[in-house]
C-alpha cells in the first residue's frame, strides 16, 4: 500500500468537500497559478493545462507526494471556444444565468494527478452537460440572492438549490459536475497503490 502523502491543490471548499468522501489523509495547499487563456480555442484544452499546471506547481515543491489538481471551464452549445468563467459578481451570475436560461451548458472538467519522483502523471478530461429550463428573471434574482453562486463557472451549484434551474442533466458522473471526476480519481488512486475505499 502507497504511504506517500496526498495533496490536493486547491482552495475550492467543493473540491475538498468532493475529496472528504474517500477518508484519506490529504492536505490542501493553494496552488499560485495564473487561470487566465494562453490562446486556447476549446474549453478542453483550457481546463486540461489549469488542472495540470495546478499539480505540477504544488508537485515541484513536493516531490514525493501524490498531488491532485482539477479545473472546470464551461462553456454554452455551439461555442466550445467561448468559455463561461466564475461571476464573481451578483450582476455577472445574473447575466450569466440569462444567457444560460433554455440552453445547453457544457462543462470541461479536467483531472491531473502526478507525483514527480516517480514520474507518474495522469491528466485527462472529462464531460458533463446540463440543459437549463426557461427562467423568468424573477428565478434567477432569487437563486442569486438565495445562493450566491459567484464563484462557479457558469453561477450555479447543482449541489445545492442549482438544481432547481434544471431540466435534465447529461453525464456520468455528477461529481464532474461539480469540479472533480471522482470515479476516474479513485481509479488513478488504485493505480498508484492508494487504498479506495
Amino acid at each position: 500500500m502507497n504511504t506517500a502523502k496526498i495533496i490536493l491543490a486547491s482552495s475550492s471548499q467543493t473540491r475538498k468537500e468532493l475529496m472528504d468522501r474517500l477518508r484519506l489523509d490529504y492536505v490542501s495547499i493553494v496552488p499560485d497559478i495564473d487561470e487566465s487563456p494562453k490562446g486556447e480555442n476549446h474549453a478542453d484544452d483550457l481546463a486540461k493545462r489549469l488542472a495540470f499546471e495546478k499539480a505540477r506547481y504544488i508537485a515541484e515543491q513536493h516531490p514525493d507526494a501524490i498531488v491532485i489538481g482539477s479545473d472546470q471551464v464551461a462553456w454554452r452549445e455551439g461555442a466550445p471556444d467561448i468559455f463561461i468563467g466564475k461571476p464573481l459578481t451578483s450582476e455577472k451570475a445574473i447575466r450569466q444565468l440569462q444567457a444560460n436560461s433554455d440552453k445547453i451548458v457544457y462543462f470541461s472538467t479536467a483531472l491531473s494527478v502526478q507525483q514527480k519522483s516517480t514520474g507518474f502523471e495522469r491528466t485527462l478530461v472529462e464531460h458533463y452537460k446540463v440543459k437549463f429550463r426557461k427562467l423568468s428573471q424573477a428565478e434567477i434574482e432569487r437563486y442569486v440572492k438565495l445562493e450566491q453562486p459567484l464563484h462557479c463557472a457558469g453561477s450555479f451549484k447543482c449541489e445545492s438549490l442549482g438544481i432547481s434551474l434544471f431540466e435534465k442533466m447529461i453525464g456520468q458522473d455528477q461529481t464532474t459536475l461539480m469540479g472533480m471526476p471522482m470515479i476516474k480519481l479513485c481509479s488513478i488512486l488504485r493505480e498508484l497503490d492508494i487504498l479506495v475505499p
